[in-house]
């Protein structure tokens, strides 16, 4: 097995001891008096999803200026997970905690019971794999709260035809929802959209985006030991199982196609792709080692996407833009800072640079929820999801074409009837899992060529 070294931490990978956030959650911290937690206007939370990504989302929500707001409920499927988020949270935010033991909930429907908690118009914090994210928007929209979800949205077709209705629905209760896609919440990012906008680098032909890096969160899947469920298991590995997740494919690359797209303001019509599996051993996760990507717009302008996953290879982080005039980047080492910047050339020379974006750049992670909650205090139209599920379904696209080796189409993608796992709003624990295992005690991989119309 090779030594892939340390792994890289985000606001959003898993926590690795109790009471310790990853290094980039370190956000600057507004403490409100405890006396807010008595008055009308606070509003509640609850996180459904206790992993890196729903922590760090709940320590942003927390961190912001926007009138009093308290964590009320917690729900996951695991209870050392949820525990290990409550102490990091309550170590931080003590002052706008408020979890008691019978506000705690574990189990797959737990979800239902953190909702329940919570009056109309607080929030439900959805942070679980995507794979649950129908269902707990769903309940929520039942419930009549408002929703900030994590990324990716949907991972297949029909999941993204249900959640193109429920957005539907939730704009028609007047229902506030936002998507962790926070680089579009980027104040760098919106004046370099504005600068592309009014043609300061020429039309844009040409979009790179890259994360090339070692392996992450949970995309490298062990074997499978039974000591927990094969339900559960899959769970704690979501990064590895399609139906869980979309692989890392769809949860790691999604923020650097979302930000390509929204610079050239469109979405492409298709895609195809090349990937494959070099390091693997005895991983038994249905990942790709390599991705690339050639998507095509309406306009015939391409956009390149570069993943990988491997050790002791070049790494980049970063996502271009190159016009008829000029270039740009768009972010250049991670999601944050930016360092969004112009050039009036192809090459990233610093003396031919036009414009570039102060250093004091705020953090996307902090403006995208006060954002969310200015629209909820001041009543104003808010709805991410549909933007959300198109990013999804653009990303979804790659991913298949990848693992296909067929070109593949926005529409095909959405009007595709394989749903990677039916039924999940009936999934318990003892369920078999939405993927089974093959006699080697593997699971099914994508085949380019010899599986053309599904990914495994």
């Amino acid at each position: 097995m090779p030594d892939f070294g340390p792994a890289e931490l985000s606001r959003r990978d898993l926590l690795k001891t109790t009471g310790t956030v990853a290094a980039s959650l370190a956000v600057s911290q507004f403490v409100l008096p405890k006396a807010y937690a008595a008055e009308e206007n606070t509003i509640d939370l609850a996180l459904i999803g206790c992993g890196g990504r729903g922590t760090g989302a709940i320590a942003d929500a927390l961190s912001v200026q926007g009138g009093p707001v308290r964590l009320k409920a917690m729900a996951d499927v695991f209870d050392s997970r949820l525990t290990q988020s409550y102490n990091a949270i309550n170590g931080r935010f003590e002052n706008k905690v408020d979890v008691p033991p019978e506000r705690k909930f574990i189990g797959f429907e737990a979800y239902k019971e953190a909702m329940d908690a919570l009056k109309p118009g607080d929030i439900a914090v959805l942070a679980t794999p995507p794979a649950f994210r129908w269902v707990h928007f769903k309940y929520a929209i039942e419930k009549g709260l408002n929703v900030f979800m994590e990324k990716p949205v949907t991972v297949d077709g029909p999941t993204s035809r249900k959640m193109f209705e429920l957005a539907d629905q939730a704009s028609a209760k007047n229902l506030k929802c936002a998507v962790g896609l926070m680089c579009r919440h980027s104040v760098a990012r919106k004046e370099l959209f504005n600068r592309i906008q009014d043609g300061e680098i020429g039309e844009l032909n040409l979009l790179r985006a890259y994360r090339m890096h070692g392996p992450v969160g949970s995309a490298f899947v062990p074997p499978y030991k039974g000591d927990i469920s094969e339900v559960l298991y899959q769970i704690a590995n979501f990064h590895g199982f399609l139906w869980a997740s979309g692989g890392c494919f769809s949860d790691f690359y999604i923020h650097n196609i979302d930000e390509c797209c929204w610079m050239k303001d469109d979405w492409p019509v298709k895609a195809q792709a090349s990937g494959g599996r070099h390091y693997r051993g005895d991983y038994v996760d249905q990942n790709f080692d390599n991705y690339s990507v050639e998507y095509t717009f309406r306009d015939g302008a391409k956009m390149f996407l570069y993943g990988r996953t491997m050790p002791n290879v070049k790494q980049e982080f970063a996502t271009y833009v190159h016009g008829s005039k000029g270039s740009a980047v768009v972010s250049e080492n991670g999601h944050f800072p930016a360092k969004a910047r112009t050039y009036s050339t192809q090459k990233f020379d610093r003396k031919q640079i036009i414009w570039q974006f102060p250093t004091n750049e705020p953090s996307p992670y902090l403006t995208e929820w006060e954002d969310f909650l200015d629209a909820i205090r001041n009543d104003k139209p808010y709805n991410e999801v549909p933007r959300g599920v198109k990013s999804s379904i653009v990303t979804s696209m790659g991913r298949m074409a990848a693992h296909t080796g067929q070109e593949i189409s926005y529409d095909e993608l959405l009007n595709l009837d394989h749903e990677f796992a039916p039924g999940l709003d009936q999934l318990t624990a003892e369920s078999p899992a939405p993927v089974q295992m093959t006699e080697n005690g593997k699971y099914p991989i994508p085949a380019p060529g010899l599986k053309g119309k599904r990914e495994y």
